[in-house]
Order: C-alpha cells, then sequence, then structure tokens
C-alpha cells in the first residue's frame, strides 16, 4: 500500500469514526472519557491527522459497540506500513511534532542518519534478508528524514553518546560521511548536537534510547526502545520523569559547540583511516 493509498485508508478510519460515534450519540469528549483520551484526540482521529495506539482502537470497539472493526482496520493499516508494529505511530507522530529531544546510547538516530549508515545498521540486524526488503527499510528511514526538510520541520535537539562517534558502523568511510552529515545539519541549525562523553561515567548508562515529543496541541509522548521493541507512552507522570532524565544529560553532555568540535574531529580521524588502507 502507497502512502497515498495508506492515508485515505486511514482517512476512511476517520470518517467511520465519526459517524459511529455519532450514531451512538456521543460528543467526542463523551467517547473520549471512555476511552481514555481527550475529545481533541478523538477529533484528530476523525480528521486522520493522528493514529490511535491499538490498544484506543480496542476501546473505542468496545464504547461504541463495533465488534472490533476499528481495532481490524488498524491492524491492516499498521501491517501494511513499512516500519514495524510498534513504530509505526512513532513515525506518523515526528511529523507532527513542534519539538523532538533524542538521546541516542547507541546508534545514530534515524532522523540523523545516511542512507549508507542505515543500510549498515539494517543489515547487521537483519542478515539473512533479502536486498529488496534492506532497500526498502532504509528507504523508509531517509523518508523520514524528509521532515527536516519541511517548513514546519520540528526543533531537534539531540544528545549522542560518544559511544556512537567511536563505533565504525559500515567501516571508516560511512562513518565519515554519517559524522559529515550530522556536523552539517548542525552547522546550519537543522539540530542542535551534543555529546555525552564517556567521562560523564554513571550518567552515561542511567537511562536507554529515548525519543521526547511534544506538539502544538496536544499532551507530550515519550518513544523508548530496545532492538525487538519499543514503547509509546503518554502518561503524564513518566512524561515528566523522561523530560527530567533528558535534562540531566543535557546538563553532563559536552556543549554544543565542543561537541561540533568532537564529531568532525572523529569524521576527520576516520577518512585518515580510509587514506591509510
Amino acid at each position: 500500500m502507497g502512502n497515498g493509498s495508506r492515508q485515505a485508508a486511514w482517512e476512511f478510519f476517520g470518517a467511520e469514526l465519526k459517524r459511529r460515534r455519532e450514531v451512538a450519540g456521543l460528543t467526542q469528549a463523551e467517547l473520549g472519557l471512555r476511552v481514555f483520551v481527550s475529545g481533541g484526540y478523538i477529533g484528530q482521529f476523525e480528521q486522520a491527522i493522528r493514529k490511535p495506539q491499538r490498544d484506543v482502537a480496542e476501546r473505542i470497539d468496545e464504547a461504541l459497540q463495533t465488534d472490533g472493526i476499528f481495532e481490524r482496520m488498524w491492524r491492516k493499516l499498521i501491517n501494511d506500513s513499512r516500519y514495524a508494529e510498534y513504530f509505526a505511530a512513532v513515525a506518523e507522530l515526528e511529523a507532527l511534532a513542534a519539538k523532538i529531544c533524542e538521546f541516542a546510547p547507541a546508534v545514530v538516530p534515524g532522523l540523523l542518519q545516511t542512507a549508507t549508515y542505515a543500510r549498515a545498521i539494517t543489515r547487521a540486524f537483519n542478515p539473512f534478508a533479502s536486498s529488496s526488503h534492506i532497500e526498502e527499510k532504509v528507504s523508509a528511514r531517509m523518508d523520514r528524514a524528509h521532515v527536516l526538510n519541511s517548513t514546519t520541520r520540528p526543533m531537534l535537539w539531540a544528545i549522542l553518546h560518544e559511544h556512537v562517534l567511536r563505533v565504525p558502523v559500515g567501516g571508516p568511510a560511512e562513518m565519515a560521511e554519517q559524522l559529515d552529515h550530522i556536523a552539517a545539519l548542525a552547522h546550519d541549525g537543522t539540530v542542535l548536537m551534543q555529546v555525552l562523553p564517556f567521562s560523564a561515567g554513571a550518567c552515561a548508562v542511567m537511562t536507554g534510547m529515548m525519543t521526547l515529543m511534544e506538539f502544538e496541541d496536544a499532551p507530550p509522548t515519550l518513544y523508548t526502545e530496545t532492538e525487538f521493541s519499543g514503547n509509546l507512552l503518554d502518561d503524564p507522570a513518566l512524561v515528566k520523569r523522561a523530560q527530567e532524565a533528558y535534562d540531566l544529560l543535557r546538563a553532563a553532555a559536552l556543549s554544543p559547540e565542543v561537541s561540533l568540535a568532537l564529531i568532525e574531529s572523529a569524521a576527520e580521524d576516520y577518512r585518515r583511516c580510509t587514506s591509510t588502507t
């Protein structure tokens, strides 16, 4: 299913949700109370601006007594996505976010990856996959990065652990290209970069990968990920704790100026490795 047809399918999801809600005689706010989201969220679902998570789709079915139709539509749309089920909603939200804060302890965040780096990472985690499967995943990741070129691009703040700079994913040439790309994005103001150095000690292992997203008209969300699964959370208490953890990481990280110099120095080190081989 292409992007256009998938969007049309989500618009059908929203239109059907509105129709069924009105048949049940419920306002957006009333349905929201029954499924534990705001009325504004229900409105965004109906306009296909925002996609519900699976548990919300299931609760909508329960509230409207629709015999599982919204959960089945959700499953079909997510399964047709180019992203893993646990990440599809995150990819949608990135395009809506006003601000994104990333902490990357192991690999370059997807929004900042080059195609060659993304290909090397994808191949490493899928050693038996076909080339076409790998290229589909790489293409999806590159499409996500287009949000950084839009007129409504989010304010992006990224903290990379120094480990990310030092592990040669794909080899020295690929790493030099990747770090040059990050430096270029920092220079043109697309991203505010910081590096958490090895010398930060325990602070460096206090949290795993996380993405905080803030929106103009919706509560903030938190996304965390391991190698094989991810969690998209909007519980206010959890998001607040994550924001506090991010503030500590930001305080322990090198300044943006020193971080950029370190990234450029690491890129030059990789180039020297390439020239001597």
